[in-house]
Protein backbone atom coordinates (compact mmCIF):
# COMPACT_ATOMS: atom_id res chain seq x y z
CA UNK A 1 0.00 0.00 0.00
CA UNK A 2 1.44 3.37 -0.68
CA UNK A 3 1.92 6.62 0.55
CA UNK A 4 -1.73 8.23 -1.45
CA UNK A 5 -3.56 4.68 -0.57
CA UNK A 6 -2.45 4.61 2.90
CA UNK A 7 -3.62 8.21 3.26
CA UNK A 8 -7.03 7.75 1.73
CA UNK A 9 -7.84 5.01 3.41
CA UNK A 10 -6.59 6.72 7.55
CA UNK A 11 -9.26 9.57 5.94
CA UNK A 12 -11.81 7.06 4.78
CA UNK A 13 -11.94 4.97 8.30
CA UNK A 14 -11.58 8.45 10.25
CA UNK A 15 -14.86 9.64 8.22
CA UNK A 16 -16.93 6.58 8.99
CA UNK A 17 -15.35 6.72 13.04
CA UNK A 18 -17.03 10.09 13.05
CA UNK A 19 -20.31 9.20 11.56
CA UNK A 20 -20.56 6.47 14.26
CA UNK A 21 -19.86 8.18 16.78
CA UNK A 22 -22.31 10.89 16.21
CA UNK A 23 -24.65 8.24 15.52
CA UNK A 24 -25.95 9.64 12.34
CA UNK A 25 -28.39 7.95 10.04
CA UNK A 26 -29.23 8.43 6.49
CA UNK A 27 -33.16 8.45 7.45
CA UNK A 28 -32.38 12.10 9.40
CA UNK A 29 -31.63 13.61 6.64
CA UNK A 30 -35.21 13.51 5.51
CA UNK A 31 -37.29 15.96 6.61
CA UNK A 32 -39.91 15.39 8.79
CA UNK A 33 -43.85 15.72 7.34
CA UNK A 34 -44.57 18.94 8.64
CA UNK A 35 -40.65 20.04 8.02
CA UNK A 36 -41.50 18.80 4.40
CA UNK A 37 -44.22 21.15 4.20
CA UNK A 38 -41.60 24.15 5.75
CA UNK A 39 -39.18 23.07 2.78
CA UNK A 40 -42.02 23.10 -0.54
CA UNK A 41 -43.17 26.37 0.88
CA UNK A 42 -39.93 27.75 1.37
CA UNK A 43 -38.69 26.77 -1.96
CA UNK A 44 -41.85 27.44 -4.06
CA UNK A 45 -41.22 31.18 -3.27
CA UNK A 46 -38.22 31.23 -4.98
CA UNK A 47 -40.15 31.40 -8.39
CA UNK A 48 -41.87 34.48 -6.60
CA UNK A 49 -39.24 36.84 -4.58
CA UNK A 50 -40.89 40.28 -2.76
CA UNK A 51 -40.78 43.51 -4.32
CA UNK A 52 -42.75 44.73 -1.38
CA UNK A 53 -43.21 44.04 2.44
CA UNK A 54 -45.00 40.89 3.00
CA UNK A 55 -46.87 41.99 5.80
CA UNK A 56 -50.10 43.24 6.25
CA UNK A 57 -49.76 45.72 8.90
CA UNK A 58 -46.75 48.20 7.35
CA UNK A 59 -45.81 51.21 9.79
CA UNK A 60 -46.92 54.09 7.89
CA UNK A 61 -43.94 56.37 6.09
CA UNK A 62 -41.87 53.13 6.21
CA UNK A 63 -39.28 53.02 3.39
CA UNK A 64 -39.81 50.91 0.20
CA UNK A 65 -38.98 47.07 0.81
CA UNK A 66 -36.36 46.84 -1.78
CA UNK A 67 -34.81 50.38 -0.47
CA UNK A 68 -34.21 48.73 2.67
CA UNK A 69 -32.47 45.90 0.74
CA UNK A 70 -30.55 48.21 -0.63
CA UNK A 71 -29.51 49.24 2.48
CA UNK A 72 -28.91 46.41 4.19
CA UNK A 73 -26.36 45.46 1.34
CA UNK A 74 -24.38 48.43 1.49
CA UNK A 75 -24.07 47.90 5.51
CA UNK A 76 -22.89 44.61 4.77
CA UNK A 77 -19.97 45.62 2.25
CA UNK A 78 -19.21 48.69 5.07
CA UNK A 79 -18.86 46.19 7.69
CA UNK A 80 -16.32 43.72 5.54
CA UNK A 81 -14.95 46.64 4.04
CA UNK A 82 -13.93 48.40 7.60
CA UNK A 83 -12.97 44.87 8.81
CA UNK A 84 -11.04 43.95 5.84
CA UNK A 85 -8.64 46.91 5.54
CA UNK A 86 -7.71 46.91 9.22
CA UNK A 87 -7.08 43.09 8.86
CA UNK A 88 -4.58 43.74 5.87
CA UNK A 89 -2.81 46.61 8.04
CA UNK A 90 -2.43 44.41 10.89
CA UNK A 91 -1.94 40.95 8.57
CA UNK A 92 0.74 42.11 6.00
CA UNK A 93 3.67 43.01 8.77
CA UNK A 94 2.55 39.72 9.98
CA UNK A 95 3.15 37.82 7.31
CA UNK A 96 6.41 39.47 6.50
CA UNK A 97 7.55 38.79 10.50
CA UNK A 98 6.21 35.52 10.36
CA UNK A 99 8.34 34.22 7.55
CA UNK A 100 11.61 32.97 7.15
CA UNK A 101 13.16 35.77 6.47
CA UNK A 102 12.87 36.84 10.35
CA UNK A 103 14.71 35.48 13.06
CA UNK A 104 13.42 32.98 14.89
CA UNK A 105 13.10 34.54 17.78
CA UNK A 106 10.43 37.17 16.41
CA UNK A 107 9.44 34.35 13.52
CA UNK A 108 8.20 31.54 15.98
CA UNK A 109 6.45 34.28 18.30
CA UNK A 110 4.48 35.54 15.24
CA UNK A 111 3.52 32.29 14.34
CA UNK A 112 1.94 31.57 18.18
CA UNK A 113 0.25 34.98 17.94
CA UNK A 114 -1.07 34.46 14.48
CA UNK A 115 -2.73 30.95 15.06
CA UNK A 116 -4.28 32.50 17.76
CA UNK A 117 -5.95 35.29 16.17
CA UNK A 118 -7.11 32.81 13.08
CA UNK A 119 -8.18 29.31 15.52
CA UNK A 120 -10.99 31.31 16.92
CA UNK A 121 -14.36 31.77 14.90
CA UNK A 122 -15.43 35.32 13.89
CA UNK A 123 -19.00 34.68 16.00
CA UNK A 124 -16.95 33.99 19.18
CA UNK A 125 -14.95 36.88 18.63
CA UNK A 126 -18.06 38.72 18.30
CA UNK A 127 -19.66 37.17 21.37
CA UNK A 128 -16.29 38.17 23.35
CA UNK A 129 -16.28 42.21 22.12
CA UNK A 130 -20.15 42.61 22.80
CA UNK A 131 -19.70 41.42 26.40
CA UNK A 132 -16.24 43.13 26.34
CA UNK A 133 -17.24 46.46 24.79
CA UNK A 134 -21.29 46.59 24.24
CA UNK A 135 -23.09 46.28 21.34
CA UNK A 136 -21.38 49.37 18.57
CA UNK A 137 -20.24 48.64 15.13
CA UNK A 138 -16.58 48.82 16.53
CA UNK A 139 -16.87 45.43 18.33
CA UNK A 140 -18.46 43.73 14.65
CA UNK A 141 -15.57 45.13 13.02
CA UNK A 142 -12.83 43.95 15.23
CA UNK A 143 -14.34 40.55 15.59
CA UNK A 144 -14.34 40.01 11.33
CA UNK A 145 -10.78 41.80 11.34
CA UNK A 146 -8.48 39.66 14.03
CA UNK A 147 -9.28 36.03 12.43
CA UNK A 148 -9.37 37.44 9.35
CA UNK A 149 -5.61 39.57 10.19
CA UNK A 150 -4.54 36.08 11.58
CA UNK A 151 -5.42 33.90 8.20
CA UNK A 152 -3.77 36.63 5.80
CA UNK A 153 -0.60 36.74 7.90
CA UNK A 154 -0.41 32.85 7.63
CA UNK A 155 -1.01 32.58 3.99
CA UNK A 156 1.39 35.80 3.21
CA UNK A 157 3.87 34.03 4.97
CA UNK A 158 3.77 30.83 3.32
CA UNK A 159 3.55 32.97 0.42
CA UNK A 160 6.59 35.03 0.90
CA UNK A 161 8.31 31.95 1.82
CA UNK A 162 7.89 30.20 -1.41
CA UNK A 163 8.71 33.32 -3.42
CA UNK A 164 12.64 33.70 -4.88
CA UNK A 165 14.75 35.47 -2.65
CA UNK A 166 17.82 36.20 -4.48
CA UNK A 167 16.77 39.81 -5.58
CA UNK A 168 16.26 40.52 -1.59
CA UNK A 169 19.62 39.28 -1.10
CA UNK A 170 21.12 41.03 -4.21
CA UNK A 171 20.21 44.21 -2.77
CA UNK A 172 21.22 43.21 0.71
CA UNK A 173 24.72 42.34 -1.20
CA UNK A 174 24.55 46.16 -1.96
CA UNK A 175 24.62 46.89 1.34
CA UNK A 176 20.93 47.51 1.07
CA UNK A 177 18.64 47.45 4.43
CA UNK A 178 16.74 45.11 5.42
CA UNK A 179 13.47 46.82 4.82
CA UNK A 180 13.98 48.26 1.60
CA UNK A 181 15.48 45.06 0.05
CA UNK A 182 12.15 43.28 1.30
CA UNK A 183 9.67 46.05 -0.16
CA UNK A 184 11.65 46.64 -3.40
CA UNK A 185 13.04 42.92 -4.30
CA UNK A 186 11.19 40.74 -2.39
CA UNK A 187 7.25 41.98 -1.83
CA UNK A 188 7.03 43.11 -5.70
CA UNK A 189 7.07 39.29 -6.61
CA UNK A 190 4.84 38.13 -4.41
CA UNK A 191 2.34 41.18 -4.51
CA UNK A 192 -0.30 39.13 -6.94
CA UNK A 193 -0.91 36.40 -4.71
CA UNK A 194 -1.30 38.40 -2.26
CA UNK A 195 -3.58 40.12 -3.42
CA UNK A 196 -5.44 37.41 -5.07
CA UNK A 197 -5.61 36.56 -2.02
CA UNK A 198 -7.04 39.11 -0.06
CA UNK A 199 -9.65 39.76 -2.73
CA UNK A 200 -10.87 36.44 -1.88
CA UNK A 201 -10.99 36.75 1.44
CA UNK A 202 -12.79 40.08 1.11
CA UNK A 203 -15.69 38.06 -0.54
CA UNK A 204 -15.48 35.38 2.15
CA UNK A 205 -16.25 38.80 4.70
CA UNK A 206 -19.21 39.77 3.02
CA UNK A 207 -20.22 36.66 4.18
CA UNK A 208 -19.25 36.53 7.66
CA UNK A 209 -20.75 40.69 7.51
CA UNK A 210 -24.22 39.56 6.34
CA UNK A 211 -23.69 36.19 9.47
CA UNK A 212 -23.65 39.05 11.57
CA UNK A 213 -26.75 40.55 11.19
CA UNK A 214 -27.99 37.23 13.88
CA UNK A 215 -26.45 39.32 16.53
CA UNK A 216 -28.51 42.28 15.62
CA UNK A 217 -26.59 44.47 13.42
CA UNK A 218 -28.30 45.82 10.27
CA UNK A 219 -26.54 43.71 7.66
CA UNK A 220 -28.43 41.39 5.49
CA UNK A 221 -28.46 38.81 7.89
CA UNK A 222 -30.78 40.95 10.22
CA UNK A 223 -33.35 41.38 7.79
CA UNK A 224 -33.07 37.89 6.28
CA UNK A 225 -33.18 36.41 9.92
CA UNK A 226 -36.54 38.33 10.83
CA UNK A 227 -38.42 37.52 7.47
CA UNK A 228 -37.67 33.71 8.59
CA UNK A 229 -38.64 34.08 11.64
CA UNK A 230 -41.97 36.02 10.11
CA UNK A 231 -42.46 32.97 7.36
CA UNK A 232 -42.18 36.20 4.58
CA UNK A 233 -40.55 33.23 2.99
CA UNK A 234 -40.58 35.51 -0.75
CA UNK A 235 -38.87 37.89 1.07
CA UNK A 236 -35.91 35.52 2.37
CA UNK A 237 -35.74 34.65 -1.41
CA UNK A 238 -35.41 38.13 -2.48
CA UNK A 239 -32.25 38.69 -0.27
CA UNK A 240 -30.74 35.29 -0.95
CA UNK A 241 -30.86 36.38 -4.69
CA UNK A 242 -29.62 40.12 -3.64
CA UNK A 243 -26.51 38.27 -1.46
CA UNK A 244 -26.15 36.15 -4.85
CA UNK A 245 -25.78 39.23 -7.20
CA UNK A 246 -23.38 41.06 -4.65
CA UNK A 247 -21.31 37.92 -4.37
CA UNK A 248 -21.48 37.79 -8.03
CA UNK A 249 -20.46 41.64 -8.90
CA UNK A 250 -17.96 41.60 -6.28
CA UNK A 251 -15.94 38.11 -8.02
CA UNK A 252 -16.30 40.37 -11.11
CA UNK A 253 -14.96 43.39 -9.59
CA UNK A 254 -11.86 41.37 -7.92
CA UNK A 255 -11.01 38.84 -11.09
CA UNK A 256 -10.47 42.37 -12.63
CA UNK A 257 -8.53 44.22 -10.38
CA UNK A 258 -6.49 40.42 -10.34
CA UNK A 259 -5.38 40.87 -13.85
CA UNK A 260 -4.09 44.26 -13.34
CA UNK A 261 -1.70 43.16 -10.45
CA UNK A 262 -0.88 40.10 -12.49
CA UNK A 263 -0.07 42.01 -15.45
Amino acid sequence: MNHRTSTLFALLIAALWAWWQLDLKFIDLFPTKGGAQIARDFFSAAWRPAVDYQSEFVPEGAPPFLWIVLQGMLRTIYFATAAMTLAVVVGVPLSALGSRLAPPWVRIPVRILVGGMRSVHELLWAIFFLAAIGFNSGAAVIALAIPYAGTLAKIGAEMLDETSDRAYHAMRGFGTGKLTAFIAGLLPQATPDLAGYTFYRFECAIRSSAVLGFFGYETAGYYLKASFENLHYQEVWTWLYAFVLLVLFLEAWSGQLRRRFVA
